[in-house]
């Protein structure tokens, strides 16, 4: 079983920036063997997906984060990041990663593991 836990979230003024990472477990070299993906939800809101990784590198970004958020992996660590700059309100979230062996794109259907969550809040 895979297992997945975020890290680096936190309290932020608007403007300043975060790094979030997400460790993988429980399968070895699993960063480079699956799809992973950032996923947020805003209280009231729709989970939405903020990112994903393909296994050959390339990436696909929501367009509200594009040009801010950069996702990123080091396989060697089995770890998965999202480097957030630029932050605004509309950012404060709970964020997520999510990893499956299929591709999903930013769809939340498909992704079979989950971590719990590391709580970005951005303040004005």
């Amino acid at each position: 079983q895979v297992q997945l836990v975020e890290s680096g979230g936190g309290s932020v003024q608007a403007g300043g920036s975060l790094r979030l990472s997400c460790a993988a477990s429980g399968y070895a070299h699993g960063t480079y063997c699956m799809y992973m993906v950032w996923f947020r939800q805003a209280p009231g809101m729709e989970r939405e997906g903020v990112a994903v990784l393909k296994r050959d590198g390339s990436t696909t970004y929501a367009e509200s984060v594009t040009g801010r958020f950069t996702i990123s992996k080091d396989n060697a660590k089995n770890t998965l990041y999202l480097q957030m700059n630029s932050l605004k309100s509309d950012d404060t979230a709970m964020y997520y990663c999510a990893a499956s062996f299929s591709f999903w794109g930013l769809r939340v259907d498909g992704y079979e593991y989950w971590g719990q969550g590391t709580q970005v809040t951005v303040s004005p």
